[in-house]
């Protein structure tokens, strides 16, 4: 492989210590997150917008599938190889590449392709600006133009879907020639050489910068869409044609050198108030009054299952005690080390779980860390909502909760700031909870389907429904969401000896013939089945399958065969 052509050539692009070979190497860009692992000829490294651009020239042009991947932390596998090929995979990974500047006064900014969203948070947070999700995905180091890719959703509930019109990316056309696209609305000159050596540099004036607003950089709609609660259609999904636009949706279909996106001001002071209940259509009356009679739209509403709860509670205890106590700002460097220490311990024939085990072992001698009144409803109520508010919001809030509890079923109380930042704390962990649950019960465990479900937004019984046969397989349910906008995750452990592909696909037949949109906001990856919509946008990005073939179970074969 050292006397490849390719290999020759990629070295004198990005340097030898950049281009990576040998499964050793590049095991950790070759697996998923959560899911998938696959084959990969190299994986390249470019430390420029220029460099990236001449590797995927090169790649092209060697009829490589071309797989672009910045911090792989994908749920469903989207930005690794699965499975076999008909070509060589070549892995472009962006991370080196990660800038972001100001643009407007931090109206809005520009990201290059491995900038992340927490860099992106530090950066605007003195300014009174908020990106468009602060926290979830933001916390484990996942990339600003990856949630573009992936019209990544999030907690927020006036903001929608990741969206931009305003992007710069190659593709590969229908004669296998690439192509660079600048439509970022900043004049950098012509050819890509030229635009991509400016873009390095910061070479470009305000005067450089379009401002018509005749292109989009947000989502401008979602705060009507999740109002209309009576329409028989998701407030977000992947599939939604609205959302799908070039560089956003694109699912490594194109490969993206930079976005320009919305930022938002920040909110003012807020509360939050925890509510549980016992009687599901009780939070459905309270979803409805408040979309469709208030004032004020929320901040967030998050749902937790009172399962869901117990086990972020034994399995998420360690990262819930890292954000209280190093802060998110901690989370990708601890993620990172994990996955140092995993690797070594497969090598040494110790297992690639290790870390879990041992960790798991160290929170339980932990004293309690979760609020008694927190503690208390769960011992109380099956579901919870956790409501933060804002502005006028609060005393809409205060006044509607108090004619409503306590009920027969549920009841509510006003969090104090610990209590406040602990329930979002706590709801975070259960994604975290959910990975270590499997790793820790390995020998009664087979996996974890995780499903990731887009409700109509007339959807009055939203709980839990599963196919005839399913129940006996799974050994835990794992269910939470974004509970306004109807956006649910389901993580079920599937028993040991179980086929859990089988079962995630029986559960997706099941939910499609409820009318329900899959995947909401983690986009296909090798896992889910991309809807007509979402493949035929696919086939016209990248009409050679050059591009992450197999995404959203599509084909794999050079020109779509």
């Amino acid at each position: 492989m050292m006397d490849d052509p390719l290999v020759g050539r990629l070295r004198a692009i990005v340097g030898k210590s950049n281009v990576l070979t040998g499964d050793r190497r590049t095991g950790r860009y070759r697996k998923g997150y959560r899911y998938g692992e696959g084959p990969a000829f190299a994986v390249v490294r470019p430390g420029s917008l220029l460099e990236q651009w001449r590797v995927f020239v090169a790649c092209v042009e060697a009829d490589c599938i071309v797989i672009v991947q910045a911090a792989n932390t994908g749920l469903n596998g989207g930005s690794t190889p699965s499975g076999q090929y008909d070509r060589r995979v070549v892995i472009i990974n962006t991370m080196r590449i990660d800038r972001i500047d100001l643009l407007g006064g931090g109206e809005q900014v520009l990201c290059l392709a491995g900038a992340t969203l927490h860099q992106l948070e530090r950066k605007i947070r003195p300014l009174g600006r908020e990106p468009h999700s602060v926290i979830g995905s933001t916390t484990i180091g996942a990339s600003v133009v990856g949630g573009v890719c992936n019209n990544s959703g999030g907690a927020l509930i006036r903001r929608g879907p990741a969206f931009t019109q305003l992007a710069l990316f190659a593709g590969v056309d229908e004669d296998g020639r690439p192509h660079l696209v600048n439509h970022l609305g900043i004049a950098l000159g012509v050819g890509a050489e030229e635009i991509l050596t400016r873009l390095d540099r910061g070479a470009y004036e305000e005067a450089d910068i379009l401002r018509d607003g005749t292109a989009l950089a947000s989502d401008p709609d979602y705060g009507h869409l999740i109002r209309d609660i009576d329409a028989p259609s998701p407030a977000r999904y992947n599939n939604d044609p609205r959302l799908l636009f070039e560089a956003s949706g694109c699912a490594g279909k194109l490969c993206v050198f930079a976005v320009r996106l919305d930022t938002f001001p920040s909110s003012g002071p807020s509360r939050v108030f925890y509510i549980g209940s016992n009687d599901y259509a009780e939070l459905t009356q309270i979803r409805r009054d408040i979309l469709g009679g208030f004032d004020h739209l929320p901040v967030a509403g998050e749902y937790l299952h009172r399962d869901a709860y117990e086990l972020a509670a034994e399995y998420g205890k360690d990262l819930f005690l890292l954000i209280k106590y190093a802060g998110t700002s901690r989370i990708p460097l601890a993620f990172s080390l994990k996955s140092r220490f995993d690797t070594l311990t497969s090598r040494l024939g110790l297992g690639d779980n290790l870390s879990d085990r041992l960790l798991q072992v160290l929170t339980r001698s932990l004293p309690e860390h979760l609020p008694a009144r927190m503690n208390d409803f769960a011992g109380r109520f099956e579901h919870h909502l956790l409501l933060r508010v804002d502005g006028g919001g609060i005393e809409e809030t205060q006044a509607y909760l108090a004619g409503v509890f306590p009920s027969g079923t549920g009841d509510y109380f006003e969090c104090d700031e610990r209590e406040a930042a602990d329930a979002f704390r706590h709801r975070y962990a259960v994604g975290g909870g959910s990975v270590r649950y499997r790793a820790v019960h390995r020998d009664t465990v087979e996996n974890i389907v995780a499903l990731d479900l887009a409700l109509p937004r007339n959807t009055l019984d939203w709980r839990e429904n599963l196919p005839d046969g399913v129940k006996s397989a799974i050994v835990q349910k794992i269910p939470c969401g974004h509970f306004f906008c109807q956006v649910f995750h389901y993580d079920y452990a599937v028993r040991k000896g179980v086929d859990w592909l089988d079962i995630e696909h029986r559960i997706i037949a099941h939910a499609a013939s409820r009318h329900i949109e899959f995947p909401s906001e983690h986009n296909v990856g090798h896992l889910y089945k991309a809807g007509p919509n979402l493949a035929g946008f696919y086939q016209s990005l990248d009409p050679t399958n050059t591009m992450n073939p197999g995404i959203g179970l599509t084909s794999r074969h050079k020109d779509w065969a």
